[in-house]
């Protein structure tokens, strides 16, 4: 399988201080196709204007993502951590039981732009728990991000699956290893790419299984997401 997820063709909502689009169908945008990909549920990009954010809210049985563009996010939550992440660094709670937490943009003057990821859990009612990740910095290699292991500090999630991340120089080409059992959704978060002789911008997406893609190619200066999904 190959398919090609556009930007334009997700859902999207404007609330005034939050400007969102749903890769898959999330709160008002319902589209029974695209309830999700294999274990990945939720991709959502948002842009949270400055000062506001999301109030304290519950979560349960959902492995949360937080992975920052650009500016700044306070986090709180009912763990007991209270944490402000900034581009580079990216954040995951696995919400188990249950969780509430808030996010609020932790600057007065720069919007906050952002990649809100949930991925269903293999087990329910796991104790919850927090975990972050720095980004190396290293341009033109995938950087584990997130993983069922923890394995090289990635954030550990219950799930058979792995978050990779990689920044790219323009005209570079970076190898994807998926295995042919398994499938991959690929995130262009910032910049363009070529896959399978198709042209990708930010905010479009691939959906393919392992033995589809075995390369992407940057057109820009890119920021990419890879998923490895059982």
């Amino acid at each position: 399988m190959f398919e090609i997820r556009k930007s334009g063709e997700r859902g999207m909502a404007s609330h005034g201080w939050l400007d969102s689009k749903h890769s898959f169908s999330f709160a008002d945008y319902y589209d029974p196709a695209r309830m999700g990909f294999r274990a990945l549920r939720v991709i959502n990009e948002d842009v949270i204007a400055p000062a506001q954010g999301f109030g304290t809210h519950p979560h349960r049985d959902m492995e949360i993502i937080t992975y920052i563009l650009e500016g700044e996010l306070a986090h709180k939550d009912s763990m007991g951590n209270g944490e402000t992440i900034r581009a580079g660094e990216v954040q995951g709670m696995s919400a188990g039981t249950g969780i509430t937490h808030s996010e609020f943009n932790a600057s007065k003057e720069k919007p906050c732009h952002l990649l809100q990821i949930w991925i269903m859990p293999h087990t329910k009612n796991v104790t919850p728990s927090y975990g972050e990740c720095v980004l190396s910095g290293k341009k033109n290699e995938w950087q584990l991000v997130a993983s069922e292991t923890g394995q090289g500090g990635s954030i550990s999630i219950h799930q058979d699956a792995k978050m990779l991340a990689a920044v790219i120089d323009k005209e570079t080409s970076l190898p994807i290893n998926i295995d042919h059992d398994r499938f991959g959704w690929l995130q262009i978060a910032k910049g363009s790419a070529e896959i399978n002789g198709n042209k990708l911008v930010a905010g479009d997406a691939a959906a393919f299984s392992g033995d589809e893609v075995k390369q992407l190619t940057a057109n820009s200066g890119s920021e990419f997401l890879l998923f490895d999904l059982a």
